[in-house]
């Protein structure tokens, strides 16, 4: 895959559920906005069906206890996180957007359940505009199509290795 395209749209075999929940921020409300519309599409033009709820949180750092509260208590087939930090003068920034991945990934495994990861860290409001609304790069497109790849692959091990077993 050449860097700057997306990723081909995912086949993937739809269950009675196919709940996939979108944690998004709402600072920088215009760019996360579109990676959720950009991301809500891809979902619908894969599993029309699927249940997609949205949950605003205020920003990138709270977006981690939000995504363990909805891994345990709503139960998603897989979780997709949104927001995007704009690189400043100080170290604020990388230290949201380290914390936010660490705990994203803590979450993961706690919960054997699926995470997509697309909080943003940009440089300046162009990189913001071209990962956000763009049609080469639009990490929304990228994240809906990570979450229906790996939910499907995870819908294979359950079946291949079931709890129980």
């Amino acid at each position: 895959m050449a860097v700057g395209t997306l990723p081909r749209q995912p086949r993937v075999s739809t269950s009675a559920r196919n709940t996939i929940a979108i944690i998004a921020s709402v600072f920088n409300k215009p760019y996360v906005d579109a990676l959720v519309e950009s991301a809500r599409a891809e979902i619908a033009a894969i599993i029309p069906n699927a249940i997609v709820p949205v949950y605003r949180v205020p920003g990138a750092g709270e977006i981690p206890v939000c995504a363990e509260f909805v891994a345990t208590r709503a139960k998603p087939d897989v979780i997709i996180t949104l927001g995007l930090i704009v690189q400043g003068e100080t170290a604020h920034a990388d230290l949201i957007a380290h914390t936010a991945a660490s705990a994203l990934q803590d979450t993961a495994k706690a919960h054997l359940k699926p995470v997509i990861n697309q909080i943003l860290l940009v440089e300046n409001e162009a990189q913001a505009h071209a990962r956000c609304f763009g049609t080469e790069i639009n990490r929304g497109t990228e994240a809906a199509r990570a979450a229906l790849s790996i939910m499907d692959l995870f819908t294979q091990l359950e079946t291949t290795y079931p709890a129980n077993s």
